[in-house]
């Protein structure tokens, strides 16, 4: 990691203190391997040389707490350190004055309880939301193919909607129910279950193969339950004779099309 890539300064959080990835040597008093550092002209400093040893340690994970102990302290800097996979800086806690922590410590404990019925309320909010989401995004995956069973759907629902997954219900075209983005988890999900793509996968078979290898087992699967729909009534002309609605994906399109489905 470089010295340099850090600054010691980041709007609006204030001071930032690094702790190290590898054994780091104070350039002021020769002290270390230190366990925090500050950067000044890209040379690092304990937190002692850089007059902030006598700050204490309040770990991430409890929000009201950092957030009054900052409020309480007159100095305070945020620690962060280096996330390889990720490529970037993570926030690890925050730097306080003891005191500033110890009367944040008694503010919260004062309201507690008032602010654990928030968040039972919060989190029964969330869930109603995430709940009717879910509907909406099995409603949809029914509507544009109607032979997929409803359970089925309604679990590939669940999965593709569920709250900090990454996964592509909680994208922003997820969110917004295009049929690009629904029908990318129905791809997803016939991969999974109803293709042998896992076990080529734990047989050593690279990804992008054992994708193409299943690739028409998946346009089968989906056009299946896309033409499951058809004659079923008089009325019903659209879903038996037209596919202009349907995605290039749902449309029994090429292996590339359906390739551009891919997140899962």
């Amino acid at each position: 990691m470089a010295a340099a890539a850090l600054p010691t300064r980041v709007s609006p959080t204030g001071l930032v203190v690094v702790q190290p990835l590898r054994r780091r040597y104070c350039a002021g008093c020769r002290r270390g391997p230190v366990a925090m550092l500050v950067l000044e002209d890209t040379a690092p400093r304990c937190l002692d040389c850089a007059d902030l040893g006598h700050l204490v340690f309040l770990p991430r994970g409890d929000t009201a707490l950092t957030r009054r102990s900052r409020e309480e302290s007159g100095l305070s800097a945020v620690v962060v350190r280096f996330n390889r996979r990720k490529g970037r800086y993570e926030r690890q806690g925050v730097l306080v004055e003891e005191a500033a922590l110890v009367r944040a410590e008694e503010r919260c404990l004062a309201d507690a309880e008032a602010r654990r019925r928030r968040r039972a309320r919060d989190a029964r909010r969330r869930a109603a939301l995430d709940a009717r989401f879910a509907q909406a995004f099995a409603a949809e995956i029914l509507r544009l193919l109607p032979g997929c069973p409803r359970e089925r759907a309604e679990g590939i629902a669940a999965h593709a909607s569920l709250r900090g997954s990454g996964r592509v219900g909680r994208s922003a075209a997820g969110r917004a129910l295009s049929e690009t983005a629904v029908v990318s988890a129905v791809v997803a999900s016939v991969r999974h279950l109803d293709t042998p793509y896992d076990r080529l996968l734990m047989s050593g078979v690279p990804r992008r193969e054992a994708r193409r290898q299943i690739m028409a087992d998946v346009e089968t699967r989906i056009r299946t339950w896309r033409e499951a729909g058809a004659g079923a009534g008089a009325g019903d002309e659209d879903a038996a004779g037209s596919t202009s609605g349907f995605p290039l994906e749902v449309r029994g399109g090429t292996g590339q099309d359906l390739r551009s489905t891919a997140g899962s």
